[in-house]
This record gives C-alpha cells, structure tokens and sequence, in this order.
C-alpha cells in the first residue's frame, strides 16, 4: 500500500488531531468534529483500538509506510534507552521533518516534495531523500537557483514558526543548521509512545 493520499480532513476527525497542517484540512476538521462515517452510536473503544489511533497518530503525522515505521522501531529497539523514545526522536531527525520545524514548508507533506524534487542541499549536497537522518552540526540549504530562492523566501516568510531550538533558520541567508539533535521533549508529536510500542511488539 502507497502513501496515504486521500482526505486529509478525515484522517484528523478519526485520530482526533491535527496530524495535517494544511488549512482546508484544518478548516474542515473544525467543521465536523466527530469521527467520519454513518452518525450512529460508538462502541468504546478497546485496548486494541486505542493502540492502532496512536501508531496511525505517527505514521501519518511524519508520512511513513508501515514497513518504515516498524524499521524505525527495530532500530530503536537497538539503541540504548527508552525504546519508545528512541522511535519518536528518529522520526524527528528525518530530513523533511527538519524542514518543516526550521519553517522551510508550511507542511511534512510540502517539506517531503520539496526534498524529493532536490531543492535542498545537506551541508553542500543536494539530496532527494526525505528519510535521511540528520546530525548535529549538519546544515540545511536551498539550491542556489532564483525561482527556488523566491519561493522559499516566501515560504519563511509566512509559514507557521515551531518551537524547536535544536534547530536554527538564518532567514536571509534560507539556511538551516542543526544545532544538536533533539531529544524526547523536543518531540512535536503529542502521541502515548508506550501504546505504541506494546502495538509493535505484538
């Protein structure tokens, strides 16, 4: 199964957050604040179910496929610490989330297009991956071209800042350098981690 490109709208109402940043998305959530589907009465939800909204809260919130999403947790359940932990600061160390938190996209999604296109550069580079894991010191620029300048001097300009201090914009310069790598209250996503893990495990 590919990437998620359907409704946005409905995919918040059925999480209950904000996982799509876009402003139809988040007008139309406002709209209708119940979960989509047949107004009927709601059974309560199991143990099972709440667990599957929280990973479904990750999946989407960060743009994974289920195959990368359980790589993620594999290799967290590797490091050192807390494994729930670990899994959710190497979702935020993800190249088009970096982007987005600097304030280089209004969205992930827009963030993820905008790599994939090979408009950034990785300390010198240019890049087409969105999933490569950034390090401290590592510094994010746009490609020296005037549209791709233009463009995201505007994007800076208007998108919507995160309180994110591992990582600092130089606004007229559009660069973005990662100051040190984020730990777990650094995470953007307000998400029981713990279900999430006992999910996987299964």
């Amino acid at each position: 199964m590919g990437r998620y490109t359907g409704p946005k709208a409905r995919i918040n109402r059925r999480l209950r957050f904000q996982v799509f940043e876009s402003a139809g998305a988040i007008r139309a959530t406002e709209r209708k604040e119940y979960p989509p589907g047949m107004a009927q009465r709601r059974r309560k939800a199991t143990n099972y179910g709440l667990a599957l909204i929280e990973k479904q809260k990750i999946k989407f919130y960060y743009g994974l496929r289920e195959k990368h999403l359980r790589k993620y947790f594999a290799k967290a359940r590797r490091m050192k610490g807390n494994t729930g932990e670990n899994l959710l600061i190497l979702c935020e160390r993800r190249l088009d989330n970096v982007v987005r938190r600097a304030g280089l996209a209004h969205t992930r999604p827009q963030a993820r297009q905008g790599v994939v296109h090979g408009h950034f550069q990785l300390n010198g580079q240019t890049v087409t991956k969105p999933s490569i894991m950034v390090r401290a010191g590592d510094v994010i620029t746009i490609r020296n071209r005037p549209n791709l300048k233009k463009v995201y001097q505007e994007i800076a300009g208007s998108a919507a800042a995160t309180d994110c201090h591992w990582v600092s914009l130089d606004g007229d310069d559009l660069k973005a350098t990662v100051t040190s790598l984020p730990n777990y209250e650094d995470v953007s996503l307000p998400v029981d981690v713990g279900q999430v893990v006992a999910f996987l495990s299964r």
